[in-house]
């Protein structure tokens, strides 16, 4: 009798003791399933943000889900610093090379800067181009300070709105000088040129932004060399020329000052044969006391204001879209 009784008290422990195991691989396997759920949903999330980073370079942060009283956050930009989880491109060349993205406003930080910032990177007529320059409307005033003209100014959401990208951000863009900046230009009845400068570049604040440059091609003329004779290039010419605005003149004119007379900052001599920072004039030909339109003599004249232009630089050797490393240069 007692052996029996033994024999069901070890087997009621057994029993118990198999119970209590399920139960806690039960709890153990509920347990796991939570965290993949968190898991899967923290996945969702990071994919994601992911890809607004890659189209937008932004996301929109919320730390609880939103509701009837409370909206979303607005967009928060990247990080200032280049952190080790966020890749940040040269340029829009590399940019190309890495991704082969649409053309659009991304980040960039060129070897140098300590912070990226933002371009438009156009990624058609060979792709690979850093956009630094353009005009399209009179919307913005380019009638600027030093200062503004240091740091960049104007609109950064279409493709077609007109800004300065900085002389701080071009010099870093520029520097090293083995690129090719293309200048187009457009006039009131649609017809479009272009230049082809090699190797350009600005020298840093201290040295005034001073403007090199090498060979040039293209259609629409060497306006920046100062067209015409030597007579001209003496007093037009802009290689080796200083930066100036209306508040800090660096140009060769005595009598006056350049950056006021034509309404805008750039490399100034005694005047001009480009002028594509000054004042915005409609129609194309206009009158006034002073040449300042936005002017590229070789082409049009001084007369004449050009109603779009556009400049944009990648390296010297590129790789275009179609394989044949000329990047649209004709």
């Amino acid at each position: 009798m007692s052996l029996v009784l033994i024999l069901l008290f070890v087997s009621q422990t057994l029993a118990a003791s198999r119970l209590s195991e399920n139960e806690l691989c039960l709890s153990e396997l509920s347990q796991l399933n939570d965290t993949i759920k968190n898991l899967q949903n923290k996945l969702f999330i990071g994919e994601w943000q992911l890809l607004n980073l890659r189209q937008y370079k932004y996301f929109f942060v919320d730390n609880h889900w939103p509701r009837h009283n409370k909206s979303l956050q607005g967009p928060t930009l990247l990080p200032t610093t280049g952190g080790n989880l966020i890749v940040y491109d040269q340029d829009c060349s590399m940019l190309y090379d890495r991704q082969k993205v649409p053309s659009g406003f991304y980040r960039i930080k060129p070897k140098l800067v300590a912070e990226p910032f933002l371009v438009y990177c156009d990624m058609t007529d060979g792709a690979g181009w850093t956009v630094f320059q353009q005009r399209r409307s009179g919307r913005v005033d380019f009638n600027r300070e030093w200062s503004d003209y240091k740091e960049g100014f104007g609109h950064f959401k279409r493709s077609n709105d007109e800004y300065w990208l900085g002389n701080e951000h071009i010099y870093s863009l520029l520097l090293g000088g083995d690129n090719l900046v293309k200048i187009e230009l457009m006039d009131w009845k649609g017809e479009k040129k272009h230049a082809y400068y090699e190797n350009f570049q600005i020298a840093d604040e201290k040295n005034n932004y001073q403007l090199r440059f090498g060979l040039y091609s293209g259609s629409a003329g060497d306006a920046l060399s100062g067209g015409g004779g030597v007579e001209q290039q003496w007093s037009a010419s802009h290689n080796a020329m200083l930066f100036s605005t209306k508040d800090r003149d660096n140009d060769r004119f005595l009598q006056g000052s350049c950056a006021k007379e034509n309404k805008g900052g750039w490399w100034y001599n005694r005047c001009h044969a480009a002028n594509l920072n000054g004042k915005y004039y409609r129609g194309g030909e206009y009158r006034g006391k002073y040449d300042n339109g936005v002017v590229w003599m070789t082409w049009s004249g001084l007369w004449y204001s050009l109603r779009h232009t556009t400049m944009k630089v990648r390296p010297l050797v590129f790789m275009d879209s179609w394989g044949s490393g000329e990047g649209g240069l004709v």
